[in-house]
């Protein structure tokens, strides 16, 4: 690459340019365990919500300037927040997650396609309150006894 000076520029300017290089940073990358232990923390600091991904998705109940980013969230919610930073949007690490925890958890899933997965970890967490399913979660990713694989 040619890092000389080149005679080019804007009128008025001195026609000089200068090349330089920025280095970009380095994104994490984020693993099945730490979307999982990131959900957790979620969960602990804006509560566990029982039903859609969001408390209150529509702000029937809510001011439109609370973002669904504050609200208790969950669990597939938290875990889609964890992986993508918005509790509402999927992704494939996302739904990696979500189906771990769903082969992980109590009981097995009747079907194995994602939807049917997503249920069965809506299903398991809608008895918890949010320190039991935070605990389920940590546990899940901490401990290689609950895993599924």
């Amino acid at each position: 690459m040619n890092n000389e000076p080149t005679a080019i520029g804007l009128p008025g300017q001195s026609g000089i340019t200068h090349h330089i290089k920025v280095p970009l940073p380095v994104r994490p990358t984020l693993s099945v365990e730490s979307v999982l232990l990131l959900a957790a923390s979620a969960i602990s600091v804006r509560g566990l919500h029982h039903g859609d991904y969001v408390e209150d998705p529509f702000n029937w109940r809510t001011e439109s300037t609370f973002s669904p980013k504050l609200r208790a969230m969950s669990v597939v919610g938290a875990i889609r927040y964890a992986a993508t930073g918005d509790p509402q949007k999927s992704s494939q690490l996302a739904d990696t997650a979500v189906n771990f925890l769903a082969l992980s958890v109590g009981g097995t899933p009747v079907w194995t396609d994602w939807r049917s997965l997503e249920r069965h970890v809506e299903d398991w967490s809608d008895g918890l309150t949010t320190v039991e399913a935070v605990a389920g979660l940590e546990r899940v990713a901490t401990s290689p006894v609950e895993r599924a694989a």
